[in-house]
């Protein structure tokens, strides 16, 4: 096993610790970890995220289960609007997608490089949201619930997560703060089952003959993952939540302009 393939391991452990902990942030390093370190093309790279990411946050997800941590209603009002737009967005738009965009001069840009800065963008946003303070007030009444916003969202939170091959979390999770009036940590637990869900579904939807999985690299990969969401999730009870989603957003947003930068400028 090579030195890189050994760091990238690593690295997959933190994937699975932030999953545990916040409930989102999987796919915010994985793309990054299996572009950079294990060398894989942006485009086959989503696709790996999402079998790793949904994977992961399946296994935690039971294990927040286990801790009443779950609101299976939320998971079902978000998750279907979710992965209708997932599963649209990785079988029919991306592959329509051409892999070149447009060239100017000897400039070319590539439907990768456009993936991973719309990614990056994400990351921006996600990390503005992480860093600034949540203001929220939790209501128990389902019907106060704002069901056409919180569908919208849905269906913008899956096309997203479908175009980038991201689980989604960092925008489930202010979802279900705002909107659906969820505790934190219910709001960790209820965002891993959707994370789940739309990630394998979106995978699936992504699967196409011409691909080149590496299937040793990913389950590898996956197993790292799920170590570190049993680290995370027992980290969980130790740490304030609030100052570890703060920590997070500055380092997302680190590697948010350091993509931008990359892409555009070092490449």
């Amino acid at each position: 096993m090579e030195v890189n393939q050994i760091i990238g391991y690593i690295l997959a452990v933190f994937v699975g610790i932030t999953l545990g902990l916040i409930g989102s942030g999987g796919s915010i390093l994985s793309v990054p970890i299996l572009v950079f370190v294990f060398g894989i093309e942006p485009i086959l790279a989503t696709a790996y995220s999402l079998f790793i990411v949904g994977i992961t946050a399946l296994v935690g997800g039971f294990e927040k289960a286990k801790q009443k941590l779950v609101d299976f209603k939320k998971v079902v009002l978000f998750g279907i609007p979710t992965l209708t737009a997932v599963f649209i967005t990785r079988k029919f738009i991306v592959p329509a997608i051409p892999n070149t965009i447009f060239t100017f001069n000897n400039f070319v840009f590539h439907k990768s490089v456009l993936i991973m800065l719309v990614f990056a963008l994400v990351m921006i946003v996600a990390s503005v949201r992480m860093i600034k303070p949540l203001e929220y007030k939790i209501i128990n009444d389902d019907d106060k619930l704002n069901l056409i916003a919180i569908l919208l969202q849905g269906i913008f939170i899956g096309f997203v997560a479908g175009f980038v091959g991201a689980g989604g979390g960092f925008l489930i999770i202010p979802a279900l703060l705002f909107l659906a009036k969820t505790p934190m940590k219910m709001a960790v637990g209820t965002s891993l089952f959707i994370v789940s869900a739309q990630s394998i579904l979106g995978f699936v939807g992504d699967i196409r003959p011409d691909q080149n999985i590496d299937w040793n690299l990913m389950l590898i990969f996956t197993s790292c993952s799920i170590f570190g969401i049993f680290i995370g999730s027992y980290l969980s009870k130790k740490i304030d939540s609030e100052k570890l989603k703060t920590g997070f957003g500055w380092f997302v947003l680190a590697m948010g302009i350091y993509i931008i930068i990359k892409e555009l400028f070092l490449s």
